[in-house]
């Protein structure tokens, strides 16, 4: 495979900027809305179900139109982004990680939320007659158990971020060296006479992160596994 140019390292760091960034902005709210779903009956409950997701079953521009709209310069939350933070999202890289998030957001929770419903309630109840808090019965017990599912999601929210095309075109563009990831310099180059060598170079190149990616996934899951099973021993 002859070397790459400097355009598809670039393409290859900003599409790991992008997914990285759509995971640690996404974990903190999939994580409280695992637990939600999870552990929490309330009216209308199936209302928050649907909406979560709704990014699955939604075509991907669809949901990049919705994002343009409401992250635009003339959207108010838009033009408030800008002019309080100086935070631009359309045609930006930070637009690709918001689309990118949004997208894998469900893969992301689904997994929690099992993980967090497979927790035995009475290990919870048992740490609480010992007199320990909520949050310290979480940060004991319920987070350890469940950081295996917690890290597969983590790792299905991450791929489906590198791989995201269609909302990223649309509130992004695909501006070299700016907002064109991995995904949209295979799509032009395809479109480009004598592009495809680069293609297939970006197209190798994605399947050896992201099976570094699940591999990393799985020694993390082992290692906690060891670790749950050694704090119960």
């Amino acid at each position: 495979m002859a070397t790459m140019s400097d355009a598809e390292w670039e393409a290859i760091r900003l599409t790991l900027l992008v997914a990285l960034t759509a995971v640690a902005f996404s974990l903190p709210l999939a994580m409280v809305t695992g637990w939600v779903l999870a552990k929490w009956q309330f009216p209308g409950k199936f209302l928050l179900e649907t909406a979560v997701h709704l990014p699955l079953v939604l075509p991907p521009v669809v949901t990049g139109y919705l994002l343009l709209v409401t992250l635009g310069r003339q959207s108010f939350i838009g033009s408030l982004l800008e002019s309080q933070l100086g935070l631009r999202m359309v045609f930006d890289w930070k637009g690709a990680a918001i689309a990118s998030a949004v997208v894998g957001f469900p893969l992301l929770v689904r997994p929690i939320r099992l993980a967090f419903a497979s927790v035995d309630p009475r290990l919870i109840e048992a740490a609480r007659t010992l007199g320990a808090s909520p949050r310290d019965a979480f940060l004991s017990i319920t987070l350890p158990l469940s950081r295996p599912g917690i890290l597969s999601g983590c790792v299905l929210a991450f791929a489906r971020s590198m791989g995201e095309f269609g909302a990223t075109m649309m509130i992004a563009g695909s501006i070299p060296g700016q907002t064109r990831t991995v995904p949209l310099m295979i799509y032009a180059m395809l479109d480009t006479p004598g592009g495809q060598a680069t293609a297939e170079r970006l197209v190798v190149a994605s399947v050896i992160i992201a099976a570094a990616a699940m591999l990393a996934s799985e020694l993390l899951q082992r290692y906690a596994a060891r670790q749950a099973e050694g704090s119960h021993g």
